[in-house]
């Protein structure tokens, strides 16, 4: 066990994962083209969430990387009925700006669903694939682990997103086209962050004195609560 209550970083992790979050959830409404495709702007920078994800479970384990998706997951939800009540609340008499409030914030109810699903489902199979991958190379080829999880959990989000929030509202062929633009060019920008991941990891690993491997761990997704796991602070191969 590695015998500690808190970490010094953790917590700056959340916060940055809950802010990313926040802000794909405001501006996942903006359509910009990727290779002549038309895709959410989110994909520029929505990737970071999984690139904090990686490094969470690589560093603190599934379980804590899996309450910060839980935390996430209730800032985001909070965010939205938020976002529906400043809609609703009417606007005051001579208030120019009332209909680019509703534009921005008025989120449909299917596309909020669809991105709390997304969310849950994208980062937990990203977190799971991992965690079960440092496992079986032992601690081995970071790169290999951070891109296979994310081509899943990516994979996974994406779809889900789309099917839910947009499925009969554009024809098959554009959903497809638009799901597999945006889940190719979520996983480059992971790739590209790849450096930047093991520079943070390895930081984290020599100041936190930890590095958890998940082989006793329980992968509940709806479990909130975290385990006590063995870890192994030696030095690790990044190769």
């Amino acid at each position: 066990m590695n015998g500690k209550s808190t970490y010094k970083y953790l917590t700056l992790f959340l916060v940055l994962n809950i802010c990313f979050q926040l802000v794909s959830d405001v501006t996942a409404g903006k359509i910009i083209q990727v290779a002549g495709i038309g895709v959410s702007i989110t994909v520029l920078y929505f990737p970071i969430t999984f690139v904090i994800a990686d490094i969470l479970t690589e560093v603190y384990g599934y379980a804590e990387a899996r309450r910060v998706i839980w935390y996430t997951m209730l800032a985001s939800i909070t965010a939205g009925l938020f976002y529906q009540l400043v809609v609703y609340v009417p606007a005051a008499p001579g208030f120019e700006n009332g209909p680019a409030y509703n534009v921005v914030l008025g989120i449909v109810p299917r596309v909020l669903i669809g991105s709390w699903l997304a969310i849950f489902s994208g980062d937990m199979s990203n977190n799971y694939v991992l965690a079960r991958m440092k496992v079986m190379t032992g601690g081995r080829f970071l790169w290999m682990r951070t891109i296979g999880s994310t081509i899943v959990g990516q994979g996974v989000n994406t779809a889900v997103f789309y099917v839910i929030a947009l499925g009969g509202v554009i024809e098959s062929n554009e959903l497809a086209m638009a799901i597999i633009a945006g889940w190719v060019f979520k996983t480059l920008v992971e790739a590209v962050l790849t450096p930047l991941t093991y520079l943070v990891v390895a930081f984290l690993k020599r100041s936190e004195g930890v590095d958890v491997y998940d082989d006793r761990t329980d992968f509940n997704p709806f479990k909130m609560a975290t385990e006590n796991q063995e870890t192994n602070a030696a030095d690790a191969d990044y190769s």
